[in-house]
């Protein structure tokens, strides 16, 4: 429907009409709701007319304390959201297909995921592969990536799945304590404990981060969730930087951690009372359906993660 208002924004589009009642049902007066529209009242008025005139309904009600909707303008409103949800999501496919058409792979992957197993993830693929486009980010913005159409698949480190997606195991992981070899863990023969650990100086990811969620929620299942201000930092290699000064230690991936223990340059102390480790998974939205590309790239995840 396009209500003709000369001078309204996106007047001749489809969103107009849910701007318009949304401004009226969320401000209570045409003159609030035409202030939140940057528009003269005369223009809301004008175009809620034309709007009850296209429809053949009263979708306002007018009075002292001011303007409301009808029952029909309500109906209406959820409609047009409704609507442009549909719309939004015949973008996202249109999206999908041109992608797939392109020969291209958008994959949103968490860190540890990104640096230590991608790589070889698709350096094993077959000659003549769709191309993949690689997002590195933590877990919650490779979710919202995927549920947003950003990226056709994405890798995950965190405890939970989202709402909306559907997930499968690539994979387990552990995390492990670290601390430089000076720091006073790293002679101790008993194991630290989860209080120990939850109150001790720790540097940590940020929060959305796949490790920071399963090392909080491993604390708290131990009855001693996570106390103090610990360092936050954006990235692993961050958080390894701060742990080698020797104040403080780390939990991270036993993937992104390997190469120092075995070097020395980090020690990794032996933990008790406190489940560690994690699932790692692939994940993609269940309301689209993953292009050609896409679907051969999790298979190909699938068969180079499945044992035997």
């Amino acid at each position: 429907m396009r209500p003709g208002c000369s001078g309204c924004p996106g007047a001749g589009s489809s969103g107009w009409p849910r701007k318009l009642l949304a401004a009226v049902d969320a401000h209570g007066s045409l003159s609030a709701a035409a202030r939140a529209l940057g528009l003269a009242q005369p223009s809301v008025s004008t175009g809620l007319r034309r709007l009850e005139r296209q429809t053949g309904l009263t979708l306002v009600t007018r009075a002292a304390s001011g303007t409301s909707l009808t029952p029909a303008g309500t109906a209406l409103l959820a409609r047009a959201r409704d609507v442009l949800a549909a719309s939004d999501a015949l973008e996202r496919e249109v999206a999908a297909l041109r992608t797939a058409r392109q020969g291209r792979v958008q994959v949103a992957a968490s860190l540890s995921i990104a640096e230590y197993l991608v790589p070889g993830w698709l350096a094993s693929r077959p000659a003549g592969s769709a191309l993949v486009d690689l997002v590195v980010a933590n877990s919650r913005d490779v979710v919202d990536a995927v549920l947003h159409g950003r990226a056709d698949l994405g890798f995950v480190e965190g405890p939970d799945v989202a709402d909306g997606l559907d997930a499968r195991s690539v994979g387990d992981d552990e995390l492990v304590v670290v601390v430089a070899p000076g720091h006073p863990w790293a002679r101790r023969r008993r194991p630290v404990t989860a209080a120990e650990l939850a109150g001790a100086p720790l540097a940590v990811r940020e929060a959305g981060s796949g490790t920071r969620a399963v090392l909080e929620r491993a604390l708290a299942a131990a009855g001693h969730p996570l106390s103090g201000s610990p360092a936050q930092l954006g990235s692993t290699s961050a958080v390894k930087n701060v742990v080698r000064g020797g104040g403080a230690a780390a939990v991270l991936s036993r993937l992104t951690v390997a190469d120092e223990v075995a070097r020395g340059d980090l020690v990794r102390v032996p933990v008790d009372g406190v489940d560690l480790s994690r699932t790692l998974r692939m994940v993609w939205a269940r309301s689209r359906q993953p292009a050609p590309a896409a679907r051969d790239l999790a298979a190909h995840v699938v068969r180079a993660t499945t044992p035997g």
